[in-house]
């Protein structure tokens, strides 16, 4: 197993490329399964999970080849020859649910695993089980499967949230495409991955309306063809580096960053002194006076500020000026990175749904465990402000979500790297 040694080294100065959008590309790879003819995805990023989803399309018959040293995707799922996701692959990753919406609508059958993933809450799958029910697909749930039918094809409906879901909003998005007739989500997600979801179904065929919006329309149509589609800039690992110089100091420029991406995070940054200007090739961070300030954060969905980055901004509270209060409104248990940051010395009292974060001085450097794909970055990011050595644990969680950490954040001046341990 490997771990990721950090030693606190001053400011960062230079530029990060930010890749494509893990959680678009696990969106847009499923759709591959609603179209017999070719779909190519540019810009994907170079991921464990993106191999997880390769292995769970390929299992269901799909072609799916990395090409262009693993950035270009080519998808075809012409000869389809399974319709079960089994356990053994979708326990590894929650995302593997997206199957579900486009095999029912493409074939009108499909049994799907419950899914795995990171531990930081039940997340259950009602919703997307809800939102196809909406359509006439049967349903039954036995021995942890989904089993779903729509011998006749699934029909146009009224997909009502109870609240918002954006696994739940994409699957019902996919099979709306197919469906017989007119589909309305309504409460549905807002997230970028959504728009650039839809953006690629249009390119598949599909008639689309209200992407962005709380609700969508979707006119199923009797086949989709193919497209090539280039993933979304990752907003999350956006984000996650754009704390880089505002934790540590200098200067950093996110090569592909855009503002419509992260606009509730700026204006968080803004507030705890953080300067962010666009470039015409992305986005350059730069803390304004020192020490940061500290600011209440609220997680919520979008375009509010995003869950994925509360472990990130909790460890740049940790040095901030003051006390801050960060609410988590989305996932139960996603605190588990907090006493990990009090080994290092951070001053952190969790009740609940809420984290009081106490600013201090320094942190100093300590050995902590990653308990989930957020946390271990957060904990390479305290590692860049404290004093000394921090080695972080259980690092197979970071490859999940972020391509060539250590890399990336070498080439800005951060004293860090990828150890076998003992």
């Amino acid at each position: 197993m490997d771990s990721i040694v950090v030693t606190g080294n001053g400011p960062l100065h230079g530029s990060i490329p930010i890749a494509g959008a893990k959680n678009a590309c696990l969106t847009l790879m499923p759709a591959t399964l609603l179209s017999d003819e070719p779909l190519t995805l540019t810009n994907a990023p170079r991921l464990s999970d993106i191999k997880t989803m390769t292995a769970l399309l390929q299992s269901l018959g799909a072609e799916v080849s990395d090409l262009a040293d693993g950035t270009v995707l080519a998808m075809s799922s012409h000869a389809l020859d399974n319709h079960t996701a089994h356990y053994d692959i979708v326990r590894k990753m929650r995302a593997s649910i997206l199957v579900l919406g486009p095999l029912l609508a493409r074939t009108g059958q499909a049994v799907v695993s419950l899914p795995g993933g990171c531990a930081i809450g039940a997340r259950p799958v009602d919703l997307h089980l809800r939102a196809l029910e909406s359509m006439g697909a049967d349903l039954d749930l036995r021995d942890g499967y989904v089993h779903a039918s729509a011998p006749q094809g699934l029909k146009g409906g009224i997909v009502d949230f109870p609240l918002v879901s954006v696994g739940a909003t994409e699957n019902a998005l996919m099979a709306a495409t197919l469906a017989k007739g007119t589909s309305v989500i309504k409460n549905a997600a807002r997230e970028p991955e959504i728009v650039d979801l839809a953006h690629c179904l249009r390119k598949m065929g599909a008639q689309i309306e209200g992407e962005g919006t709380a609700e969508i329309t979707v006119q199923g149509v009797d086949r989709l063809h193919g497209a090539t589609h280039p993933v979304v800039t990752d907003r999350i690992e956006l984000g996650t580096y754009m704390l880089a110089p505002a934790i540590a100091g200098g200067e950093v420029e996110l090569l592909g960053g855009r503002l419509d991406l992260v606009g509730a995070f700026v204006e968080k940054l803004d507030a705890a002194g953080v300067d962010v200007t666009e470039t015409a090739t992305g986005l350059v961070v730069k803390p304004r006076n020192g020490r940061v300030k500290s600011v209440d954060v609220t997680t919520e969905p979008f375009p509010g500020f995003p869950t994925d980055l509360q472990a990130q901004m909790m460890a740049l509270m940790c040095t901030a000026d003051g006390v801050a209060h960060l609410h988590e409104n989305i996932f139960e248990n996603r605190f588990m990175h907090a006493p990990e940051l009090t080994r290092m010395g951070a001053q952190i009292e969790v009740q609940g749904g809420m984290a009081k974060v106490t600013g201090v001085a320094r942190l100093k450097g300590a050995p902590v465990m990653a308990t989930d794909l957020r946390a271990s970055v957060s904990l390479i990011l305290a590692g860049l402000a404290a004093e000394g050595e921090t080695r972080v644990g259980r690092v197979y969680h970071l490859d999940r979500g972020y391509e060539h950490v250590v890399r990336k954040l070498s080439s800005v001046g951060a004293k860090i790297e990828r150890v076998k341990d003992a």
